[in-house]
């Protein structure tokens, strides 16, 4: 045990050193003149906008300047501390009502000690959940500037501090996530003096445990839902009132959408990401726990029961070493140097974690154990996690070779546009469609080779594979907002042309890491989703050998309807951004009425327009319509469960798996690709892009798009692992046939 302790407990904090010290020197960057630079940067300025950042000659003050960014700075701060306090009191609410309704249905229908841990696991995983993207979002607001500022004086600064701003939401989030649920698993141990006094009853406590990840993926399903509500409601509100109808540039102080926009970036694609992928973590460790309990081996052999704690932990040792490269070793002192370096810490830290990997699997796990009806060796499960860690690589290069501008799908896309908008939707899809091929194969590649080692105990280690560097992946997922952000800043405080051709050459890169990660997520939801049906079967006690057959007719219902719900979802999540961006659309044109005062004024560039009025718009539509879509998630496997049977809901968790999947995988690069389409075009078109039918083409497709990468595509990851997680928790609760069959 003490060996355990040591590795969870060090490498923990080596990764929460790591992110304290960045979020530590980030915030110490000063938005201010720097000393010896002189009191203007002699670029003259073209922009139409708030030109109080302009002297008299139409030079920028840099005084003026360095202030607005400082303000516009805290206006996103204030939107984001807003709006993420508004949804965490919602979430508050229910998460006690949830926690009593989890109380009653497993103290009823099955054991009251087990119900009270499965609350306490719960709770704490949410806690934790809320805490892991408070601080993601923190760190974003913080850098976003830092890394405006930084970007007039070179690359190499302003990347170096978006991606050390990724990093302290990577290893901040791994860190703590892994160190809270290892001390749980400590207290769990505490009941017993021997494990092998009742392992009937230490193997319940396990699946209880699964509440830790239940907790994790309720904070993260309304994170993502909630906060991608918000974003693409003012981002589709900002995109068709000013670039479309405008034909303003997509930052413009003028747009009183704007501002709302740069905060659903950090509150959706960082608090929510970061949450999400947090989910990810705490249900394989949880998913692996539980099956591993499941063996009478490894039940009484504590470094195997702790094995997923433990690649998690020298995953981050991985990515640490990983970061010098991009930060130290090969510095990114040019545009075309930025997405190399971002994609190289995926391959190295692949690379890298295989023969540690090895060195886990051969040092914690015994030479031969039985699970399930396995016989297996450690250096089978080594293959599986194997399996998983370069299947998570092959999906993100997948990934980018569907989103990324510089290859050839998201270049017909761009191509498509001169036809006009219709063809370039018509392209987006088929490219999405496409995009599933070889993440599929892929993954059932893991499935199939990890089951046929090792059981459901392989395809869990598979799915801990993935997530070994998950430090990595969230450090560059995260640097990608953070870009975003910062050319928004760059472009309303009018900073020089050079700085914002820094800005935009970081966000092009960036927009490509973001699809990415949501393939990785992708990737690593479909593998915790199956590992964790697995827990689900071991918990329900079905036999895996023809335990539930395709033919009857309950399962065989349960199947279609599961391969329905994330569809229901879709629509209700692309319904909510469509309804709140209406509404969006209808504030902005008030306010740019050319009738109005206002409006006249906000044209001419003599004011600011009222940023508070769209963000209290995003914030209200987002807390009200993450309500239904969250319920659906939730109450489907308990009420599928309950009055169907475990039968029934094994099917609906294996349809929901196959098909949200899909199209998680479809809607995210088909959404990244018209984002990446429309960049391209401008690229390409320079200053003329404003008035380009060919651009206009590509923003209307890019509007489409946004709610299926931001909303629908990530928040379905979370719908596949929390349908199964809740089924794990609540297995042992359910009856056999159900209460409506009886």
């Amino acid at each position: 045990m003490l060996a355990v302790s040591l590795v969870v407990i060090l490498t923990c904090l080596l990764g929460g050193t790591v992110a304290g010290y960045h979020a530590y020197k980030i915030s110490n960057v000063k938005i201010a003149k720097p000393e010896g630079v002189s009191a203007q940067s002699y670029v003259h300025s073209d922009d139409a906008g708030d030109s109080s950042a302009q002297g008299e000659d139409g030079l920028i003050d840099s005084a003026a300047m360095y202030q607005k960014i400082s303000d516009i700075s805290s206006y996103i701060r204030t939107g984001a501390d807003a709006f993420l306090l508004a949804e965490y009191t919602y979430l508050a609410i229910f998460l006690v009502v949830f926690a009593g309704l989890l109380l009653l249905i497993i103290g009823i229908g099955h054991n009251i000690t087990v119900a009270g841990f499965a609350v306490i696991s719960y709770i704490i995983g949410a806690a934790t959940s809320v805490l892991s993207g408070f601080i993601g979002m923190r760190i974003a607001v913080t850098a976003n500037s830092r890394t405006a500022v930084q970007a007039e004086f070179g690359y190499a600064a302003a990347f170096n501090t978006a991606f050390k701003a990724g990093m302290v939401m990577g290893f901040g989030l791994v860190s703590l996530g892994t160190v809270i649920l290892y001390v749980l698993v400590c207290l769990l141990a505490l009941k017993f003096d021997k494990w092998d006094v009742d392992p009937q009853v230490c193997q319940e406590l396990f699946e209880a445990l699964a509440g830790f990840g239940l907790g994790g993926s309720t904070v993260a399903l309304f994170g993502r839902v909630g906060g991608g509500i918000y974003t693409k409601a003012a981002d589709v509100g900002a995109d068709l009132s000013g670039k479309v109808v405008e034909g303003w540039d997509e930052d413009d102080p003028r747009n009183p959408a704007v501002i709302a926009d740069n905060v659903g970036d950090n509150v959706g694609d960082i608090a929510g990401m970061g949450a999400d992928l947090f989910g990810s973590l705490a249900e394989g460790s949880c998913a692996c726990m539980v099956v591993a309990a499941s063996s009478p081996t490894l039940f009484n052999d504590w470094k195997a029961l702790m094995f997923p704690l433990i690649v998690l932990g020298m995953g981050l040792i991985v990515s640490f070493i990983t970061s010098f490269i991009a930060t130290h070793y090969r510095q990114v002192t040019a545009a075309d140097q930025i997405e190399p370096a971002l994609k190289l810490q995926l391959l190295i830290s692949t690379i890298i974690m295989t023969p540690v990997a090895a060195l886990a699997s051969f040092v914690f796990l015994p030479n031969d154990f039985v699970i399930g009806t396995k016989n297996t060796h450690n250096w089978h499960i080594y293959i599986c996690v194997l399996l998983g860690l370069w299947t998570g690589l092959a999906i993100g290069y997948i990934t980018e070779y569907f989103t990324s501008y510089t290859y050839r799908p998201v270049q017909e896309c761009a191509e498509a546009c001169e036809a006009g908008a219709a063809p370039n939707i018509i392209y987006g899809l088929a490219l999405g469609y496409k995009s599933c091929i070889i993440p599929v194969f892929c993954i059932c590649v893991t499935i199939y080779f990890s089951f046929k080692l090792s059981g459901m105990f392989g395809v869990a280690c598979g799915a801990i594979g993935i997530l070994s560097t998950i430090a990595t992946g969230l450090t560059i997922d995260a640097y990608g907002p953070i870009c975003d952000n910062a050319g928004g800043i760059a472009e309303m405080a009018q900073m020089p042309s050079h700085t914002r051709e820094r800005t935009d050459a970081l966000d092009a890169a960036g927009n490509t890491t973001a699809a990415i990660g949501k393939g990785f997520a992708i990737g690593s939801a479909a593998l915790v989703s199956f590992a964790l049906f697995g827990a689900f079967v071991t918990a329900a006690q079905i036999p895996y050998a023809g335990g539930v057959s395709l033919l009857q007719p309950y399962t065989f219902a349960g199947l279609l309807f599961g391969a329905m719900v994330p569809y229901w979802f879709s629509a209700l999540t692309m319904k909510s951004v469509g309804t709140a961006a209406f509404d969006m659309v209808n504030e902005v044109k008030r306010q740019l009425d050319p009738e109005s005062e206002m409006g006249q004024r906000i044209r001419a560039g003599q004011g600011l327009p009222d940023y508070a009025a769209c963000i209290s718009i995003s914030t209200k539509a987002s807390l009200r319509e993450m309500i239904l879509p969250g319920l659906l998630v939730i109450l489907t496997p308990i009420a599928a469960g309950l009055f169907m049977g475990v039968e029934c809901l094994a099917g609906v968790l294996a349809g929901n798996l196959v098909s949200g999947v899909q199209i998680a995988i479809s809607a995210s690069n088909t959404g990244g690709a018209w984002d990446n389409a429309k960049k391209y075009i401008k690229n390409k078109l320079g200053s003329a892009a404003k008035q380009s039918p060919v651009h206009k083409a590509a923003v209307i497709g890019d509007t489409v798009g946004d709610p299926l990468k931001d909303t629908s595509g990530p928040s379905i990851n979370i719908l596949i692992k929390l349908m199964a997680i809740i089924s794990v928790v609540i297995a042992r609760a359910l009856p056999r046939e159900g209460w409506f069959r009886k």
